[in-house]
């Protein structure tokens, strides 16, 4: 009998671990497309059936866009893109700052920074979601974007990076007479495709997610954002489970179509910067 290789075992256990956590997804991914009465159907006994449906339906993502979920999901991709777009603008010009320009106080602005990121979002949204209704910007998309656009990670890891750059070559402009912000565009933004792909990630990410702070900004169907819609989908007394389902999978699937094919750049932005 030929002997098994060392990593045969690991590799063994670590597929059926994965086998584990991943049945639950392929479930939620295979019920969306099943007629509701068969979802809870095959959930015991346990059979082949709960991952391989008898029935293949699209109804369930039908009646999600009959019901408006489709105008839900536009706002949440608008407002995801729209705020990466804003907010690696506004972060990698405040991430130069702190690391290209010598200017008095630097220090304590970027400890101000740090500390922007560990505060939980939860401790100031309702004093800031009062505050956007007092200017009048609630139910609209720049109130959904807003606290999104400046994430202070986001400066951390870019100026993380920025440090790195030979201080010769912005020197080098000067002497030129290229201005800072000729420096900024043309030499720190072209050599940081990675950290910035790591900073639009994690700005994505946290838009994309985000559902207390539409509730408290937006109280019309304009401006719903998909999370939210998914969460009304639950009524008082009922719900449609099918509807749930196939919201569910939109939700995950758009950030993973987003993300995946840019993992690459995030792990190389995360050990460019330093950050563990």
């Amino acid at each position: 009998m030929p002997e098994l290789p060392k990593s045969f075992i690991p590799t063994l256990l670590i597929a059926i671990v994965t086998a584990i956590f991943m049945t639950p997804l392929l479930w939620l991914l295979v019920s969306a497309f099943r007629p509701e009465q068969d979802i809870l159907g095959h959930l015991f006994p346990l059979t082949w059936e709960i991952i391989v449906p008898r029935r293949i339906t699209t109804e369930n993502f039908a009646l999600l866009i009959e019901n408006g979920f489709g105008r839900a999901v536009f706002n949440s991709v608008f407002v995801a893109f729209g705020t990466v777009f804003i907010g690696l603008l506004v972060n990698s010009m405040a991430a130069f700052a702190l690391s290209a320009i010598d200017f008095p106080g630097r220090g304590i602005v970027f400890a101000v920074v740090v500390v922007t990121f560990l505060i939980p979002f939860e401790a100031i949204a309702i004093p800031l979601a009062g505050t956007v209704r007092a200017l009048g910007l609630d139910n609209s998309y720049s109130a959904l974007m807003g606290p999104g656009v400046a994430n202070g990670f986001a400066i951390f890891m870019l100026r993380q990076f920025f440090l790195n750059v030979p201080k010769e070559l912005s020197e080098a402009a000067r002497i030129d007479g290229v201005s800072l912000f000729q420096i900024y565009w043309r030499i720190y933004l072209p050599l940081s495709k990675a950290p910035m792909v790591g900073a639009g990630i994690i700005i994505f990410l946290f838009q994309w997610q985000a559902y207390m702070w539409p509730l408290l900004v937006t109280n019309t169907r304009d401006y719903e954002v998909a999370p939210v819609a998914l969460a009304k989908l639950i009524g008082q007394f009922d719900f449609d489970l099918g509807q749930m389902l196939a919201g569910a999978v939109l939700l995950a699937l758009i950030p993973a179509l987003v993300v995946l094919p840019l993992q690459r750049h995030f792990t190389q932005s995360i050990a460019g910067t330093g950050v563990k």
